[in-house]
């Protein structure tokens, strides 16, 4: 193992001459130093934190490929164009490659031209794959996206089971693991499953200020959602998450209808389709993107200025996850979710119906109410995510909960009146309803079916009428949530708990949240503005016309080349060319981003594009 001064000195200058950063940011140096000596790790890092330099660095530093576990097939050619950008040798082995190709990518393996080899974990259990890892000389493994290696995860992958015979085969080989969500049962679980309980374990704050998580009461969330990309993010990319294959249609539709450039994502799409929809999002500026929670993993756009969720995610990890995939750059974004009384009832069912024993269904209920106490807290909600994580923060400032604070009334009152409608329908009539015909009844409303069946007859019949209806489904929802109600049947129907019975005789105090009216979301929008709004802030007024004219060629550019935009520069980098007009290419390169395969590639091509504008 060489020095640590030598291992420290040499990845740095890896970092300034390939990277072209200055620093290395968080644990990125400790890291880095112990799997370039040949340590294993395990890294948990948020989206946006830099964990592709912790196993990118030591493959350029350590002798022989370094060779990537990554479950993203339709990504490895983005994956490696990056790369290759950064002066790189870079490939990959999939089952999109003809033979040929196939047989050229591993003769570069063979001979040592490769830095870096992308895999899918279902390659690498193949015979051929692992002959053929034999034969080369492997620098590291990196196993990228571990938390599929989790049963109860939310992105379970099981072809990352098979990813502990790496320790077995090729034991002198380091290993480093990493992901961006893990709660400490899932951290155990990934370190259990890959062997890497003796490995070093880096746990970095999962914090990401720069995201504003806001959580709203539905109420039309479609046109909710209008308001919010009309109003905060207009010409913004971002990602619109939903829960069924028919909403993303649907949401895409309306989306496009209402002049917003739109593309849907889901398993129902032929591959092709999706490809080309992926292609576009990852390519394009401004695009939107409607998807179930198939698409985005490893997506490395690091301009998406919003995430937001139309329907409730089924655990802490998958929203987070999920919301993570905006702000990757560090600039303001917003993650919002739009969440109702139906996304409960709806949860509740898949729960009861799934597939699977007691223990498994008692596992997903407790995801779940995770999820509904961070919907439903009147604290920060910054500070109850990363306690899901087992980190302690104080109130950020930058959510809905501290911009607005919500109120939490007494609410043992309601709660009784809406458990004793639901407990004289069944005891009285022997029947069960949903949540609608309970609020008719405590509103005394004599509908046709209040009617029908005499409901208007009960003794609480009109006892709610100081609660509007929406008030009355705030306290189902959180009735609901806090487990003194339940959901049973096809139908939803209510039934009691047995926690139930502490409020019906008194013995339990119930404590609601009362929403708050929202204002704060013209400040937001001020403060965030459209794509070139964002894309400008922290420019001097007078950078802001060069910015956009780096930001022109740029696009040419990586259309001419059939790369993603950010695979040329980030926005951050143009920026800050923007701001610091280099003249020569000495200047150019002290700029943040700017390596020396990109000064040689680009550089003249960017001095020139800041002097045209000057004529």
């Amino acid at each position: 193992m060489a020095p640590a001064l030598d291992l420290e000195t040499e990845a740095l200058g890896v970092l300034r001459r390939v990277f072209g950063y200055d620093a290395f940011r968080g644990d990125q140096r400790e890291i880095i130093e112990h799997v370039s000596g040949g340590g294993d790790a395990l890294v948990l890092m948020p989206t946006g934190g830099g964990k592709s330099l912790c196993y990118q660095i030591p493959a350029l530093v350590r002798a022989g490929t370094a060779v990537v576990i990554s479950p993203l097939i339709a990504l490895m050619q983005d994956q490696v164009d990056a790369l290759r950008a950064l002066g790189a040798r870079a490939d990959f082995l999939n089952s999109t490659l003809d033979f040929d190709t196939r047989r050229a990518v591993e003769a570069s393996f063979l001979a040592g031209d490769l830095d870096l080899l992308y895999l899918a974990p279902e390659a690498l259990g193949t015979p051929g794959v692992q002959r053929l890892l034999d034969r080369g000389n492997i620098a590291l493994f990196a196993i990228d996206e571990a938390h599929c290696v989790s049963q109860w995860g939310h992105d379970f992958r099981p072809d990352y089971l098979a990813l502990s015979m790496l320790h077995e085969r090729w034991p002198n080989v380091p290993r480093i693991a990493l992901t961006a969500t893990a709660t400490s049962a899932t951290h155990a679980e990934i370190a259990k499953r890959l062997q890497l309980e003796g490995a070093r374990h880096f746990v970095a704050s999962f914090d990401r200020p720069n995201i504003q998580y806001r959580i709203v009461p539905k109420n039309e969330p479609r046109r909710q959602l209008l308001h919010l990309l009309r109003t905060e993010h207009a010409g913004d990319a971002g990602i619109v998450y939903c829960l069924s294959r028919a909403s993303v249609e649907k949401i895409a539709e309306f989306l496009v209808e209402n002049g917003i450039t739109a593309l849907p994502y889901h398993a129902g799409l032929d591959a092709r389709t999706r490809a080309a929809n992926q292609s576009r999002f990852l390519r394009e500026d401004g695009l939107v993107m409607v998807a179930t929670i198939a698409f985005g993993m490893g997506i490395d756009k690091p301009d998406v200025r919003f995430v937001a969720h139309l329907d409730l995610p089924k655990s802490v990890e998958g929203y987070y996850q999920e919301t993570g995939r905006a702000g990757r750059d560090g600039l303001p974004s917003t993650a919002w979710l739009a969440y109702g009384l139906q996304d409960v009832v709806q949860q509740r069912k898949l729960i009861d119906g799934s597939e699977g024993d007691l223990a498994h269904r008692r596992n997903l209920a407790a995801h779940l109410d995770a999820m509904l106490a961070l919907c439903e807290t009147v604290e920060c909600r910054r500070v109850q995510l990363l306690a899901y994580f087992g980190q302690q923060s104080g109130p950020c400032g930058n959510c809905d909960t501290c911009l607005a604070p919500p109120e939490s009334w007494d609410g043992t009152i309601a709660a009784q009146k809406l458990l004793s409608t639901v407990l004289r329908l069944h005891r009285e009539r022997g029947q069960r309803f949903g949540a609608t015909q309970s609020i008719d009844i405590l509103l005394g409303k004599k509908t046709d079916k209040v009617t029908q069946h005499r409901h208007d007859q009960l003794s609480v019949f009109g006892i709610g009428t100081e609660l509007s209806e929406s008030e009355w489904r705030a306290v189902v929802r959180q009735l609901l949530a806090q487990g003194l109600l339940a959901v049973e049947g096809d139908y939803g129907t209510l039934a009691l708990t047995e926690a139930s019975k502490a409020v019906l005789s008194k013995q339990r105090e119930v404590k609601l949240r009362r929403e708050p009216e929202r204002v704060a979301t013209a400040k937001a929008a001020r403060s965030r503005g459209g794509a070139g709004a964002a894309a400008a802030t922290q420019l001097p007024p007078e950078a802001a016309p060069v910015f956009e004219r780096l930001r022109a060629w740029r696009a040419a550019t990586a259309k001419e080349q059939g790369v993603p935009a950010y695979v040329i520069f980030h926005d951050a980098t143009l920026r800050q060319i923007a701001a610091e007009s280099p003249k020569t290419l000495a200047a150019l390169s002290t700029v943040s981003g700017v390596g020396e395969a990109k000064l040689a590639k680009f550089g003249q091509q960017i001095l020139d594009t800041l002097s045209a504008g000057q004529d």
